[in-house]
């Protein structure tokens, strides 16, 4: 039985899953390195808690209980009584590792550890831990008090019973499921990632301005946002990541990450957390670099 829950990392991800499950009522202990980072996400929060209130989606009672349910700390201990661990990292296999060594030997024999990863191999990251049969990816969408869909990913090795935990850890945040099998970027990334990548080839060619192809995705498509606006909200270092991950795993051309978008990378033009990418977030509206 599931009833509290420890995330790895207080950055976006797993601060927004830090909110819809402690929201659901569950205790949750947030652990990162960074003690500002800690501060920032819980002030992030309560600030979109109290939106949820504005907005009639919480009273302020649940909103008060919420809160209380969460507590932050940069000591790796403070997740040792967790009964389900979440890693919610970087997008980087090192980095993922590295956290696995650290939390692992302080676990309960019997907690279950996922990885909120978007393309990384769930079997590869279960083998660097000490509990594969207790490993899988539990992939939230971003900003994850908005995103209704999970993907849900076995490894190899993941037992029947951590799969049908973490099923009912997902219903009881009110969330869908999609089961995803353990492939590069699973579905939703497998999908998205090479039409944001292509997006950018069409920028890069010259065949639209940013403006002229976001335009074209929204009233054309339907999309709520353009490929390019979506890539900025998305980081272009993550965009970038997905698409090796794709490139590497799948050996195929046609998942060659945009040259263009290596070059913004490498500019430090991440999209909106960086203030630059495909636009200019600093002033008062997004002004399109191209």
């Amino acid at each position: 039985m599931i009833k509290s829950i420890g995330i790895v990392g207080a950055g976006q991800m797993g601060c927004g899953i830090a909110h819809v499950c402690a929201a659901a009522g569950y205790k949750v202990a947030i652990y990162d390195l960074s003690k500002d980072r800690i501060e920032a996400g819980l002030a992030t929060i309560n600030g979109n808690m109290a939106r949820q209130v504005s907005h009639g989606k919480l009273t302020e009672e649940e909103r008060q209980a919420a809160l209380s349910h969460i507590s932050g700390s940069d000591d790796v201990q403070d997740l040792a009584s967790c009964d389900l661990v979440i890693e919610a990292a970087t997008e980087d296999e090192s980095v993922k590792r590295k956290i696995f060594g650290q939390i692992c030997p302080i676990l309960k024999p019997e907690a279950i550890l996922a990885t909120n990863t978007s393309s990384l191999s769930i079997t590869r990251l279960a083998a660097a831990t000490d509990r594969p049969e207790r490993f899988m990816g539990i992939h939230f969408m971003n900003p994850v008090p908005v995103m209704k869909l999970v993907e849900l990913v076995r490894g190899i090795a993941t037992e029947e019973g951590t799969f049908e935990a973490a099923k009912t850890f997902v219903r009881s945040l009110d969330k869908t499921i999609t089961v995803a099998e353990d492939f590069p970027a699973f579905i939703v990334n497998r999908i998205l990632l090479p039409m944001i990548n292509e997006a950018i080839y069409t920028l890069y060619e010259g065949v639209g301005s940013v403006e002229a192809i976001d335009t074209a995705m929204r009233l054309g498509a339907n999309h709520p946002m353009g490929p390019l606006q979506l890539a900025d909200f998305i980081g272009l270092d993550t965009c970038l990541s997905i698409m090796q991950v794709l490139h590497d795993g799948l050996a195929d051309s046609k998942y060659r990450p945009c040259p263009l978008l290596v070059k913004y990378v490498e500019a430090g033009w991440l999209g909106r957390k960086s203030g630059r990418g495909f636009y200019d977030y600093r002033g008062e509206t997004p002004v399109p670099t191209r």
